[in-house]
């Protein structure tokens, strides 16, 4: 899947399981709201505070959230879910028990219309995160995913990996979102034909236009407030989910006029 359609909604960072409970509230309302009005939906990552796949077993905080994006999937509402830092060991419970598209590193495609790059944003900035880039390389080798999976029993996985998820309910980036965005925006100057970069990962919201038209975003971290990304055509809007027809806009850009006519 390299086209979303319009209008594609995006969210992240909802990490479901160490996020009170009335986060999955909301985000259940907003789902089941998508039906009959989105033409596609991304996930950048870390929708759930742990993530893995034993051979019958998956995280109990999974199962209505799982339901409501496979309901989506039913009615045709193309799926696309990034893996972030939390949830990088999917597999075949999300591509085909779901039907959603995950998706393990940058997706690059044309969103609503926009040629746009995705990726969750953990690793991406070079000196301060240098030693987690390390970590991730272990923690995703193949060796350590089996380990995982056959060496110890889900409970006593589940509270080993809860335990060392660093208090991802209180986190917001030390730089206040700084280092994506200047990753983000050297990777729109390198490459001028890009529309839209979106990260996620910093819990910093982002709507940011550069001198040549093109745009950075982050939907920031639903867990901390339930704010996502509608994008159609011409126009990239930060909202916020209120249980109203369409949410609060909070933000706006409309598309460098020369992409949008084309």
């Amino acid at each position: 899947m390299r086209v979303l359609p319009s209008p594609c909604y995006v969210f992240s960072d909802t990490h479901l399981g160490a996020a009170p409970g009335d986060v999955e509230r909301k985000l259940l309302s907003f789902l089941r709201h998508l039906s009959g009005r989105a033409g596609s939906l991304v996930i950048n990552g870390d929708l759930f505070e742990f993530w893995f796949e034993w051979r019958s077993v998956i995280p109990r905080p999974a199962f209505r959230v799982l339901a409501a994006l496979a309901d989506l999937v039913d009615a045709d509402i193309p799926v696309l879910w990034v893996a972030g830092n939390h949830d990088c060991w999917g597999g075949d419970v999300l591509r085909s028990d779901v039907g959603v598209n995950y998706h393990v590193g940058p997706w690059i495609g044309e969103l609503a219309g926009w040629k746009t790059v995705i990726e969750h944003g953990d690793g991406l900035r070079q000196v301060e995160d240098r030693k987690y880039r390390r970590l991730r390389t272990v923690l995703r080798h193949p060796a350590s995913i089996w380990a995982f999976r056959h060496l110890l029993h889900p409970d006593f996985g589940s509270r080993l990996a809860a335990g060392s998820s660093h208090a991802s309910r209180t986190y917001q980036a030390r730089d206040g979102g700084r280092g994506l965005r200047e990753v983000a925006m050297a990777q729109l100057a390198a490459n001028p034909s890009v529309d839209l970069v979106i990260y996620g990962h910093s819990h910093v919201s982002a709507l940011e236009q550069s001198d040549a038209g093109s745009v950075y975003a982050n939907a920031g971290s639903w867990m901390s407030r339930p704010t996502y990304l509608r994008v159609d055509e011409r126009r990239i809007a930060l909202m916020e989910w209120t249980g109203s027809a369409e949410g609060d806009c909070l933000d706006a850009r409309d598309r460098r006029a020369e992409k949008a006519l084309t």
